[in-house]
């Protein structure tokens, strides 16, 4: 840990050095059992044949050249993304940050073209959409935004999983063009909404003419069980944003477009250096291959049912277990007090986990991890759970 690097992370006392499958291994080559997958990241696990095997093919041939050109592997993965998610077009980026900065720029633009002068964009509380100064801004958390006013002027802030709300917002504003929001609040405390959420926001941009974009940038790549989150609701956003498990480590984002939203960009309205180079685009493609040739998006929703039913199992009779909630390989148990504890905890007993919105520990495995290794994933974090509220266990 260099003092070089800006203190802009408050990290743990731990360096890995490899990784192979759901392990990590550390400078003494102590393994751990990663159930946060660089969050939300490696959804293929570590050091996966198959990236590795396209990192390196493409390295031989070429790595950069700019989007002045055409890119062939970038194409393909297009290709590839529209064909799996029923959108009609991508631009490509290098993170979820700037992949959502593409969406506001598009609802933006969507808002001049009918000639309205300040465009809004309705917002969720207790979102999470970036750290750039826009994404900052759209993002729910006044705890993150301290010390950056003043912040982009244009959201409009609402509850979460409260449709009702949203029409209000847009009854009262008449320069509301698009909503934005996450299918699952990620970062917020694995929020999970009402079935008919997402069906209901669709409705009500159809009746105003606005744009829906969702943030899939951690539920999006087969997450939730579906490719795309949205996918378990039968409708087709405006506007959808990925990055996180799309390279499985490699840096790449994508905002991609339908219908009259994909019509909005023309020449010379967005660009990127880095964004949809080679080397990426060649990584998400192989990552996507893996996922059909593995069966992996079907085993994500099978695993994640049984983390969270073998869960509520070893954790049943303890009061202080506020809700155990999860949509495929994403889940949450939530406490009812703060438990930040319990990351170093899980970490001096070989594992690897997340505490989010406080009393909310996140867990994000990789879609490889096998049965014996879930079984210690369950056993350890649950004995933690049960000592950190001093409640009595019984394995």
């Amino acid at each position: 840990m260099t003092s070089h690097i800006m203190p802009t992370y408050g990290r743990l006392p731990i360096t890995f050095e490899r990784g192979e499958g759901a392990w990590l291994f550390d400078q003494n080559n102590t393994r751990y059992l990663d159930a946060l997958s660089g969050i939300a990241v490696c959804s293929l696990g570590h050091a996966h044949p198959a990236v590795h095997q396209a990192i390196c093919k493409q390295s031989e041939k070429l790595l950069h050249t700019s989007n002045l050109y055409g890119i062939a592997v970038q194409e393909q993965l297009a290709d590839k993304l529209t064909e799996k998610s029923g959108m009609d077009n991508v631009f490509f980026c290098n993170s979820g940050a700037e992949a959502n900065e593409a969406a506001i720029k598009l609802a933006r633009k969507y808002g001049h073209e009918q000639g309205i002068e300040n465009p809004a964009i309705i917002v969720m509380e207790k979102s999470f959409h970036g750290r750039t100064l826009a994404t900052l801004s759209a993002t729910g958390n006044t705890k993150i935004q301290q010390g950056f006013a003043p912040l982009v002027d244009g959201f409009i802030r609402v509850p979460y999983n409260d449709v009702n709300a949203i029409e209000q917002a847009v009854l009262q504003n008449k320069n509301v063009v698009a909503v934005l929001v996450e299918p699952i609040q990620g970062e917020g405390g694995v929020n999970i909404p009402a079935a008919d959420y997402l069906n209901q926001i669709r409705s009500l941009c159809d009746k105003h003419n606005l744009l829906m974009m969702l943030d899939e940038i951690q539920t999006g790549v087969g997450r939730t069980g579906k490719f795309l989150a949205f996918q378990h609701n039968g409708i087709l956003p405006d506007v959808c944003t990925l990055a996180k498990a799309l390279g499985n480590g490699v840096p790449i984002g994508a905002c991609l477009a339908s219908g009259k939203a994909a019509k909005i960009f023309t020449a010379g309205n967005h660009g990127s250096t880095f964004g949809g180079n080679p080397l990426a685009c060649s990584a998400a493609l192989a990552v996507l291959a893996t996922l059909d040739a593995e069966n992996l998006i079907e085993q994500a929703a099978q695993k994640g049912d049984a983390i969270s039913a073998a869960f509520k199992q070893r954790l049943q009779g303890n009061a202080h277990v506020v809700d155990i909630r999860h949509k495929g390989m994403m889940i949450g148990i939530e406490l009812d007090s703060p438990c930040a504890e319990l990351v170093q905890a899980a970490l001096q007993q070989g594992l690897l986990i997340n505490v989010t919105s406080e009393k909310t520990i996140r867990l994000l495995p990789p879609f490889v991890i096998n049965d014996q290794q879930i079984a210690e994933l369950v056993e350890t974090l649950s004995t933690l759970i049960h000592k950190h509220t001093d409640t009595p266990y019984e394995s």
